[in-house]
This record gives structure tokens, C-alpha cells and sequence, in this order.
């Protein structure tokens, strides 16, 4: 690991003045991928910009019709959160499937969602339920912030400070997870609102995605036996040596019926 200066700014104009001031200085949340990749020295930033101190953007706030999450609640705090149980149980479960209770209590919702891991729990279940990504300076919603492979739309000044949730009449969330890392091989996030369905898988390919096909079935009959045929094209989806492709197509179905399975129990 190579020298870098360390900040800890104790207001967010601050963070967001230190991040564009100092060239490819990283911001440091959890921790959980940027030290790792620092040890490796796959990375190696100037400067780390510790937002720790933020204490307020910890927490969870109830909006009557949302959820809002501040960027550095632990995964841990949210699903053991009673509010979250209560209102959004599948977004207290998939918080309780991220990696180990080590990454759980200090890995954070906000510096997941940034990071935009392919494999990542957390954009799955942002992008299903239709969320909106709070910055510095403006409000993005989950269609337009995932761009790709670790890419969002997050500019160099921004940084996320919450994410609001709107509350679904029914969502689940099932995933084949990796053994070692704990990642999602595939994971499906099925959310139910009034005005439809919506499909968001993480794990399967590039970056997270949304599944038209399921979502019109599932709007149309809310049960696993409408998408039990539905076949993913494996046009873009990932392999590896964890799996090819055509067991990912596979098992995209097969989360997402256990995802409505869920959602229904």
C-alpha cells in the first residue's frame, strides 16, 4: 500500500470541496472494497476522504410513504431495523444476506450503492423498488444512476448522502450466492406496486439490470408459476469460473420465482 493523505471532513461541502480539489482522491464509507483493493495495490489514490464523522448521514427515517436511508447506515442497522421489518421486510432481508457479520457492521448502503459492484446486493434491490439516490446536489432516480460495470451517474463533486425507498404492497428478494465471497451468483429483487411490477437482478451480467418480460407476466398475475417459462437470453450475461452464462439465464428464473415466493409468504 503506497502513501496517501487522509481527510476527515466533518461537513459534507467539505467532503464534496476535498474530492474535486485533490485529483483521483477516493471517498472512504465502509471500506469493505476500496481497502482491499488498496492492500492489493489495484488502486492507489492520492488521498482518501473518511466520511465517518457525517453523523448525519446515518439513520433511517420514516416518511409515511418511504423509507429514507442515510448513506452511511450499516447494512447490520438495516436489517435489524424494526421500521425497515415492518415496512419493507424484503430490503431488511437482502441487508441481511451481504457477506459476513464483519461486512455487514461496517459496510454501508450508501458506499455499495456508489460502488456499483456487479455482484452487489444493494443495486438489485434499488433499482427493483423504483428508488431514488439522494446526492449533494440533486436527487437521481434508480433508472437513470446504475450506468454499467462499477459505473453510475454520480459526477467527481457528487456524493450520496441518502436513498429513499417507496414502499411496495408486496417485494421479496432471493439470491444463489457465491460460497466464498458471499456475492450474488445471481440474486433477484420482484417488487409490487399499484401501478406494476418491477424485476431488478444483480450478479447475472455486467451491471444491474431490470427484466421487462417478468415484469409485464408478474403485473398480470402475481405468482411464480407466470414466469416459469420465461427464458433470459444469455446475450450479455456474464462468465466466469463461477458460472457461464447459461446457468446464469437459468438461475435468474429460478431467483425470481423464489424472489415471488417470498414477496407472497
Amino acid at each position: 500500500m503506497k502513501p496517501f493523505a487522509y481527510h476527515q471532513p466533518g461537513q459534507i461541502p467539505e467532503a464534496a470541496k476535498l474530492l474535486i480539489s485533490v485529483e483521483d482522491a477516493k471517498i472512504l464509507a465502509g471500506g469493505m472494497t476500496l481497502l482491499p483493493t488498496l492492500k492489493q495495490r489495484l488502486a492507489n489514490p492520492p488521498a482518501l476522504i473518511d466520511l465517518s464523522k457525517l453523523g448525519n448521514l446515518k439513520g433511517i427515517t420514516d416518511e409515511g410513504a418511504t423509507i429514507t436511508i442515510g448513506a452511511m447506515t450499516p447494512h447490520a442497522v438495516v436489517a435489524a431495523s424494526k421500521l425497515v421489518q415492518t415496512k419493507l421486510p424484503a430490503l431488511a432481508a437482502l441487508a441481511s444476506m451481504i457477506g459476513d457479520p464483519a461486512v455487514r457492521n461496517r459496510g454501508t448502503i450508501g458506499g455499495s450503492v456508489a460502488n456499483n459492484d456487479p455482484a452487489a446486493d444493494y443495486p438489485a434491490g434499488v433499482l427493483g423498488l423504483g428508488a431514488t439516490v439522494i446526492t449533494s446536489t440533486r436527487e437521481i432516480t434508480a433508472d437513470k444512476f446504475f450506468r454499467g460495470l462499477f459505473e453510475t451517474a454520480l459526477e467527481p463533486n457528487e456524493i450520496i448522502t441518502a436513498i429513499r425507498f417507496p414502499l411496495p404492497l408486496k417485494a421479496g428478494y432471493a439470491k444463489f450466492k457465491a460460497p466464498a465471497s458471499r456475492y450474488a451468483l445471481v440474486g433477484v429483487f420482484v417488487a409490487k406496486f399499484a401501478d406494476g411490477v418491477r424485476v431488478a437482478v444483480t450478479g447475472a451480467g455486467p451491471g444491474v439490470f431490470r427484466v421487462p418480460p417478468m415484469e409485464a407476466a408478474l403485473s398480470q398475475n402475481f405468482d411464480p408459476s407466470a414466469i416459469a417459462a420465461i427464458k433470459i437470453d444469455t446475450d450479455g450475461l456474464t462468465s466466469d469460473i463461477h458460472a457461464e452464462a447459461d446457468y446464469r439465464a437459468h438461475l435468474v428464473t429460478v431467483m425470481a420465482k423464489r424472489a415471488v415466493d417470498a414477496a407472497l409468504t
